[in-house]
């Protein structure tokens, strides 16, 4: 589990592709590693992957097939910034929300609009997802915690504040690019749990 508050921006070294697997190499400081090892957790722009290799001042992950088609990672790039986060411990705090790691669906950039220090960002989702988006909930956006503004349709607003710009890859984003976005799990049961009373109320 991780809660959404990145901890560092890792820079991307290298990018092996073969056997189904693309291999990639994370740069990231030595305070960032000394809490991790192989085999542990680490949210990488939001996805949950697992650490293959360690050297110093850097982390090696493998992205399967499913892992690569279903979120950014199928855009990657050497020297791409992403958002890092290590996996949630035991009576830690939670400054953000509760997220699993599994991206649900990438959204498109439609309007980026500076506003002094901060950015307001308009993002566009798939049709199936827009009924668990609602004003003032949470969303996960490469890996973030954000708070969602208005909506209208399948397009949703959110309003980045300069310490989650100068922290996260989200300052970069530009019209036309994808994120990897999680929608609240609890948002999705509770949806899903109205819809199904209504349904079977209805019969």
């Amino acid at each position: 589990m991780f809660s959404g508050i990145v901890q560092e921006k890792g820079n991307i070294k290298e990018i092996v592709s073969g056997n189904n697997i693309v291999t990639i190499c994370i740069q990231c400081t030595e305070d960032f590693q000394k809490d991790v090892k192989e085999g542990d957790s680490v949210a990488v722009d939001g996805t949950c992957l697992t650490i293959t290799k360690i050297n110093k001042g850097e982390l090696y992950f493998d992205l399967v097939e499913e892992t690569v088609s279903r979120t950014i990672g199928q855009k990657y790039e050497v020297d791409n910034h992403v958002n890092l986060e290590n996996s949630l411990k035991f009576g830690g705090s939670i400054g953000g929300h509760l997220m699993s790691g599994h991206i649900h669906e990438k959204g498109k950039v439609l309007e980026v609009e500076i506003i002094g220090d901060s950015k307001n960002i308009v993002i566009d989702l798939p049709k199936k997802w827009a009924k668990y988006v609602f004003e003032k909930g949470y969303i996960g956006i490469n890996g973030c915690s954000i708070t969602i503004g208005s909506i209208n349709e399948t397009r949703f607003l959110v309003h980045l504040i300069p310490e989650t710009l100068k922290s996260t890859n989200l300052d970069a984003l530009v019209f036309g690019d994808e994120v990897n976005l999680e929608i609240d799990q609890n948002t999705i049961a509770i949806v899903d749990t109205t819809e199904r009373v209504l349904r079977n109320q209805t019969k």
